[in-house]
């Protein structure tokens, strides 16, 4: 079963604007499925994930590149980085040639931004628009496919709602946001991630880490997992893995360039030495948070220790996907000071700051957005704020706080 996709629009979108269109994105969070989807009939595929095709790539480009001529979908590009100064040179060509037929020459996948990044900005600068594939969004789920990015103020109160009881939330969260599982329900997951753990963390991402010992690697994913939610601890990862810090920062580097690990980081623009300067961990994928941390089923992970770690997780995720989907970078940072007050999130975005709390129960509780008053502190603007929880409708919860339910993110 296909589950539209919200950035099927902005891939056309894009598409028109661009010679080349780069998606990058986890393994299995669906590029290519959706890719070949839109591609229909009229653009060639191939996969440089086939042997014989990658070699032909690799010794031959322009045979390679004349074989599969624009319009073309070019699956994993990371294999074969050298082809992209050569595909810089067929745009350019095509520019010079046809300047009105240049745009949507190529699209191309890739999972392993940690090399790719690079050659793509030094071969492909300006003629490539870059857009990165969330996992599936409850939006999607739910079919709000024209839902714009999340944002307090687009909310209405006493709206209705799609109520979620707390077994059917915390399915949600547990099952984790790849299509296969979504799609094939819970009697696989465990089968997924376990794949998904041999075949991708302890193949590519351990290879672009230059991992040795794989036992350690394998702790230090787990610790990560472990501390989703949580303000980034190198010390604390160094210390699971039996490793030193040095290469605890740089495994979490590969696995935040990866799509596995987001790191949030704290307000900066607004400086003030009250601030502290650490991010906070967030795995992308709360399923694979649960696998690694052993929480087998949903109900007990939401009667477990870390509940409200992954309740967070999951409505950050949320947050962060509805302007990924819209190719847009999320405007995304947190609030935290040396008196240890917080703010879970905090949008900064036409020069408006815009609080979010999230608690995982469902009693609204003004208290619970008290440290808002906080940014005001900063000389800066501040815009309508949210309490994101289980309470069942939108509602005023203070004259600068909404309460909005998780399930309407």
């Amino acid at each position: 079963m296909y589950i539209t996709r919200i950035m099927e629009r902005t891939i056309i979108e894009k598409s028109a604007l661009f010679p080349v269109l780069l998606l990058t994105g986890p393994r299995q969070v669906g590029k290519t499925t959706m890719l070949r989807r839109l591609a229909g009939t009229e653009r060639r595929f191939v996969s440089l994930d086939e042997p014989d095709i990658r070699r032909l790539a690799q010794t031959d480009p322009r045979l390679f590149l004349a074989t599969y001529p624009p319009p073309v979908f070019i699956d994993e590009i990371q294999y074969v980085p050298e082809l992209l100064p050569y595909i810089k040179h067929r745009v350019d060509e095509m520019r010079f040639a046809s300047p009105g037929e240049a745009n949507g020459m190529y699209w191309l996948t890739g999972s392993q931004r940690f090399h790719l990044m690079n050659a793509v900005s030094e071969s492909l600068a300006g003629r490539i628009g870059i857009y990165e594939l969330p996992g599936i969004t409850q939006r999607e789920q739910d079919g709000r496919l024209d839902a714009p990015p999340f944002h307090p103020s687009r909310y209405t109160p006493d709206a209705e709602t799609m109520p979620l009881d707390p077994d059917a939330l915390f399915t949600r969260i547990w099952l984790g946001n790849c299509p296969e599982v979504i799609t094939r329900g819970p009697s696989f997951w465990s089968d997924f991630y376990s794949s998904y753990v041999q075949t991708y963390l302890e193949r590519d991402v351990r290879a672009l880490a230059n991992v040795s010992d794989l036992g350690r690697f394998h702790d230090f994913i787990r610790s990560v997992a472990a501390r989703t939610g949580q303000l980034v601890n190198y010390s604390g990862f160094a210390r699971d893995a039996d490793v030193s810090q040095p290469t605890a920062k740089s495994w979490l580097r590969v696995l935040e360039a990866s799509g596995l690990v987001r790191l949030v980081r704290p307000l900066t623009r607004h400086r003030s030495r009250e601030l502290i300067g650490t991010p906070k961990c967030y795995l992308c994928d709360t399923g694979l948070a649960a696998y690694l941390t052993r929480w087998n089923t949903p109900q007990t992970l939401m009667a477990g220790a870390m509940a409200g770690a992954f309740f967070e997780t999951w409505c950050v995720n949320e947050i962060c996907a509805s302007y990924r989907n819209l190719g847009l970078e999320p405007p995304v940072f947190f609030y935290r000071d040396r008196q240890q007050h917080e703010i879970d999130l905090v949008l900064d975005e036409n020069d408006t700051l815009t609080p979010i709390e999230i608690k995982k129960g469902a009693r609204l509780d003004a208290g619970d957005v008290k440290t808002f008053d906080k940014l005001a502190t900063l000389g800066a603007k501040v815009g309508m704020g949210a309490l994101v929880s289980q309470f069942p409708r939108v509602m005023p919860l203070t004259s600068g706080a909404m309460a909005i339910p998780a399930w309407l993110i």
